[in-house]
């Protein structure tokens, strides 16, 4: 399948992991010396005083690319808008170990575990 740029950039692309639409492509990285295709490039998330900056997508996370969508599977930052449910609540913490107990459990003078009888409180 060959694709020129003009192609590429006509593309949606979407985020696998939540669905969230990421915009079409804007430019490609290459690597000059070794002929390489490094990824795709998109206008992502919220840059820097509500300007939006574009993200990086490396070759390895492009899933598909379709006749109009391009599929990626990519860990982005989650965007929480007022009024808006944009990002799963945080995981929660794991819950601590169970305490140890305060004292070793006695023994009765047979050297057997905390259970005692009537003998040993004479």
């Amino acid at each position: 399948m060959e694709l020129s740029f003009s192609d590429l950039r006509t593309k949606e692309v979407v985020n696998t992991q939540d669905g969230r639409k990421l915009g079409k492509v804007c430019d490609v990285a290459l690597c000059y010396p070794e002929n390489r295709w490094l990824g795709i490039v998109v206008p992502g998330g919220k840059g820097w005083i509500g300007k939006k900056s574009a993200v990086f997508i490396d070759l390895k996370s492009i899933v598909k690319i379709g006749e109009d969508v391009i599929l990626v599977n990519v860990g982005l930052p989650c965007e929480r808008k007022k009024g808006k449910r944009g990002c799963p609540p945080p995981p929660m913490p794991p819950s601590p170990p169970a305490p140890y107990p305060p004292y070793p459990p006695q023994r009765n003078s047979a050297g057997q575990g905390g259970e005692r009888n009537f003998d040993d409180f004479e």
